[in-house]
C-alpha cells in the first residue's frame, strides 16, 4: 500500500479509534473516484463540519439515519445516467445499519443495487451516548443496559448472506493483509457487496486506548468475531479463522472480557450464555460451508 493518507490528520475522532485508520485503508484501495455515503453515526462527527472543515479528500454525502442505502443507490444511478465511473460506498454505524437503517439496506441488498456497504461495528449508538443497539453483544455495559443486555447480538453478516448478494465479509484492522484483500476483492465484484468491521470503541467499550488493536485482535482469536468470505453463494473461513474452526485452539473468551469494562459485571450466567451464542454461531458458520 502506498500509505496515502485520504483521511486527513486531525479528526475529531477519540484517541484509540480505529474509524480514521479503518477508513483510509478503504480509501487507499478504492481511489479518488469515490463517493462516501456517511449516515448519523460517529464519522458524522470524524468527518468534520462547516467550523473545522472536511478531513476527507473525496466527496462525502451525509445522511439521515435510514437512507445511506437508498441515497448511495440514486447515486449510482445518476453515476451511470451521466457515464460516470467510481465507487459509492456507505460507511456506516452498527445502529444505522442493523437497526433504524436495515430496511432501506435489505431493499439495497434484494434489488443488488451496485454499490458497496461498510458497517464499522462499535456494538452501540456511541455517538449519542453509548445506548445499547441491535448489535451490542449480550451482556455488555450501555447506558440503558446498565446491568448487561439481555438479548443476544443480531446476527447481521448471516441476514446478509440470505438476501443471496455476491459478496458478504467480516474483517477485523488487527489483520490488515485479510482486510485489505477483501476490499481489493469487493472493488472487483459487480453488485450490492456487504462488509462489516468489528471496530472497538475505547470509550464506549470502557477500555485504554492503547489496547484497541489487542482487542480487535483477541477478539478473532477467541472465536468472538471470526473471519469469513461469502461468495457466489458459497461460505469459507479466512486468515486465523481458518484453524479456530478447532474450539480447542480459540483463546479463552475471559482473555476477550476481562480488558473491557463494560464486561465488568457479567455474570456467570450471563458469560455462559454468551459463550452459548459464540458456539451457536460457529456451528451455522458449519452448517454453511457444509
Amino acid at each position: 500500500m502506498a500509505n496515502v493518507n485520504y483521511m486527513l490528520r486531525g479528526t475529531a475522532a477519540c484517541p484509540g479509534c480505529p474509524i480514521p485508520r479503518e477508513l483510509n485503508n478503504i480509501l487507499e484501495i478504492a481511489g479518488k473516484d469515490t463517493v462516501l455515503v456517511v449516515p448519523a453515526s460517529c464519522s458524522t462527527i470524524i468527518m468534520g463540519d462547516d467550523i473545522h472543515g472536511m478531513p476527507s479528500v473525496v466527496p462525502v454525502v451525509h445522511s439521515p439515519f435510514a437512507a445511506p442505502s437508498a441515497i448511495a443507490s440514486g447515486i449510482k444511478a445518476a453515476m451511470n445516467q451521466l457515464n460516470k465511473k467510481g465507487n459509492v460506498i456507505v460507511w456506516a454505524g452498527d445502529g444505522s445499519t442493523g437497526d433504524i437503517g436495515f430496511a432501506s439496506l435489505s431493499g439495497a441488498a434484494e434489488r443488488n443495487e451496485d454499490i458497496i456497504y461498510i458497517c464499522y461495528d462499535n456494538e452501540a449508538y456511541m455517538n449519542t451516548g453509548i445506548q445499547r443497539s441491535g448489535l451490542t453483544p449480550r451482556g455488555a455495559w450501555s447506558t440503558t443496559t446498565p446491568e448487561g443486555k439481555r438479548e443476544f447480538k443480531k446476527p447481521l453478516p448471516f441476514l446478509m448472506m440470505d438476501h443471496k448478494i455476491p459478496y458478504v465479509a467480516t474483517l477485523s484492522i488487527a489483520y490488515p493483509f485479510d482486510y485489505e484483500a477483501k476490499i481489493k476483492k469487493a472493488m472487483t465484484i459487480s453488485g450490492f457487496r456487504y462488509l462489516h468491521i468489528l471496530s472497538p470503541c475505547p470509550p464506549g467499550w470502557r477500555f485504554d486506548p492503547s489496547l484497541t488493536i489487542e482487542i480487535a485482535k483477541l477478539a478473532v482469536e477467541t472465536g468472538i468475531w471470526p473471519l469469513m468470505e461469502y461468495e457466489n453463494n458459497k461460505l469459507k473461513l479466512t486468515g486465523p479463522s481458518i484453524l479456530l474452526k478447532d474450539k480447542s485452539k480459540r483463546k479463552p473468551i475471559e482473555e476477550y472480557l476481562k480488558l473491557q469494562e463494560r464486561f465488568k459485571e457479567l455474570s456467570d450466567e450471563e458469560k455462559r450464555l454468551l459463550e452459548e451464542d459464540i458456539n451457536a454461531m460457529w456451528l451455522e458458520i458449519e452448517r454453511r460451508m457444509s
